[in-house]
């Protein structure tokens, strides 16, 4: 597989990716693969994990699959010390699971006409699919006062973005919790446990994909909204998210925890004038 700079190597780490399957969580996968990584690719639909965990090995690194729910307490505590038998540590997580709820969207209806079980949905998901593999993840790593945690928040976390209250109100959530969860790990487990996030700008993916591309592979009127307000004029790679993982997640950051990284092509940092 391609190496990265030394600086950010992260040989001999054990991680685990949770959405890993999906279109930005496999781009990290891979990256993080690239990097010297052991990656556990965790998930629910078996044959998707064990699809990425192949190419992952095909290319070079060494991978296997972990199958969960994020949301299923016992499935995930089953998970991890399947992952401790076999490999015996954990050193990153990476909470790439979420995503919107197709009905929990107002993009062309009032907000009080998104359905409760939606709205709920759709933060259960985001939020909870984050606090809890974080929690039982995180456990094995305060037991070894090392580890990584990294989260995946959203320019929805910071910014008022239309339709998407539930998925806003989540990620704004991941931001809080990445911030309580650095401070609570670095005081109780000491500097070795590390709790970040990054927020991507927005890239094409599977839950987003109908909004931003019509059926002739054109953008939306939506799409072209937002690159409107991305200065550099252009939807994200997958690929741009994995440098900053892998520094996260590498020693090279060791002085850095609680921060939410920004990885938007300057959407965040434009007033739209």
């Amino acid at each position: 597989m391609n190496q990265r700079p030394s600086a950010f190597s992260l040989e001999g780490k054990v991680a685990v990716v949770t959405g890993g399957y999906g279109v930005l969580g496999g781009s990290i996968a891979a990256g993080l693969a690239s990097a010297g990584a052991r990656v556990a690719v965790l998930g629910r639909q078996r044959d998707l994990a064990e699809r990425r965990a192949k190419a992952l090995e095909d290319a070079g690194g060494e991978a296997r699959t972990l199958i969960a729910d994020v949301l299923d307490e016992e499935q995930l505590v089953a998970a991890r010390d399947e992952l401790l038998r076999s490999w015996g540590r954990i050193d990153i997580l990476v909470n790439a699971a979420g995503g919107n709820v197709a009905r929990a969207r107002s993009d062309d209806r009032p907000v009080f006409d998104v359905p409760t079980d939606a709205f709920e949905e759709v933060i259960r998901l985001n939020l909870q699919g984050t606090v809890r593999p974080s929690m039982r993840f995180g456990e094995a790593m305060g037991r070894q006062r090392s580890g990584v945690i990294l989260n995946i928040s959203s320019m929805a976390a910071a910014r008022a973005i239309s339709g998407t209250l539930g998925y806003s109100i989540a990620k704004a959530g991941i931001d809080n919790f990445t911030r309580w969860m650095a401070v609570e790990m670095a005081r109780k487990y000491g500097e070795g446990v590390r709790v970040n996030a990054i927020a991507p700008g927005f890239f094409i993916a599977d839950q987003n994909r109908a909004v931003l591309l019509n059926a002739d592979g054109s953008f939306t009127t939506r799409a072209l909204t937002i690159i409107a307000h991305t200065p550099m004029g252009r939807f994200g790679r997958p690929d741009e998210l994995n440098a900053a993982v892998q520094w996260l997640c590498s020693d090279s950051a060791s002085f850095v925890t609680g921060v939410v990284l920004p990885v938007d092509g300057g959407f965040s940092a434009f007033s739209g004038v």
